[in-house]
């Protein structure tokens, strides 16, 4: 659409703008003199909203991501690590006849004779002497130790031994259950959520009392209740309540996983 004026509106135009920019003595034009100043806007109410929302977004995706890769290296932990040591004592076994630890001259076919747990230098000494390959763990002369984080981001070290210990079995009688030595991998300075995955990969459903995978004090027990792992992510480590906060190192457990023989 094309504006026409009319001569007086022209002039009155003309004066408008005269005003609005006056001319001083030497011919240059000064700041314009508004009459109403502009005020500054601000952010709306849609706009304040949509922003809360991308904020939100990004904080969920880092969340998850966050929570995505803690799972992969717990999946790892149990796919590689917890399974290459159960490998490990099975080839040991296979090679020597005895599990590690037993008296080759008058075995009893418990781990150290039945006497103590077997852990560290002295596990890694009979793998070695046997030739057989352990796990990656920590680092080189650490492979019975992995290090991961909880939930807060901090860090655990999972420690693998092996022990002869008291396990439940089921008798005779359904309902009934009696309690017979049987050589365990035990698994030490477990988080909630790693003991939960690692039981739910050897034995579904989870259940810290029945199954392969058990809860230390609960692996030679004659209840016949199912219970669930006695800490969860939100305790935090020494406390049995749940005060965990961001900055808190998760509480730990131990667990027993019986092995083939």
């Amino acid at each position: 659409m094309q504006l026409l004026l009319t001569l007086p509106d022209f002039i009155d135009y003309g004066q408008t703008m005269m005003c609005q920019y006056p001319i001083t003595q030497n011919h240059s034009i000064s700041r314009p003199v508004f009459l109403t100043q502009l005020r500054q806007g601000g952010f709306s109410l849609i706009e304040l909203t949509i922003v809360l929302v991308i904020i939100g977004l990004i904080i969920g995706a880092a969340t998850i991501g966050k929570d995505v890769y803690r799972n992969a290296i717990y999946q790892r932990i149990a796919s590689d690590y917890v399974q290459g040591w159960a490998i490990a004592y099975d080839r040991y076994y296979d090679g020597t006849g005895h599990p590690p630890g037993d008296n080759p001259a008058a075995p009893t076919g418990r781990v150290n004779a039945g006497v103590t747990e077997l852990c560290g230098l002295a596990l890694r000494g009979y793998m070695q002497a046997a030739g057989i390959e352990m796990p990656s763990g920590r680092a080189e002369g650490s492979e019975d130790r992995y290090v991961y984080q909880d939930s807060n981001g901090i860090p655990h070290e999972l420690q693998i031994c092996f022990q002869n210990v008291s396990w439940s079995e089921p008798g005779a009688v359904p309902g009934t259950y009696f309690v017979r030595p049987r050589n365990v991998m035990v698994l030490k300075s477990m988080t909630s959520a790693l003991a939960n995955l690692l039981d739910n990969s050897f034995d579904s459903p989870v259940d810290a009392r029945f199954g392969k995978l058990r809860e230390q004090s609960l692996a030679g027990s004659t209840s016949s209740t199912s219970q669930a792992w006695s800490v969860d992510e939100r305790m935090a480590i020494g406390s049995t309540t749940s005060t965990s906060l961001d900055e808190s190192q998760v509480a730990e457990v131990g667990g027993y996983l019986k092995m083939t023989r």
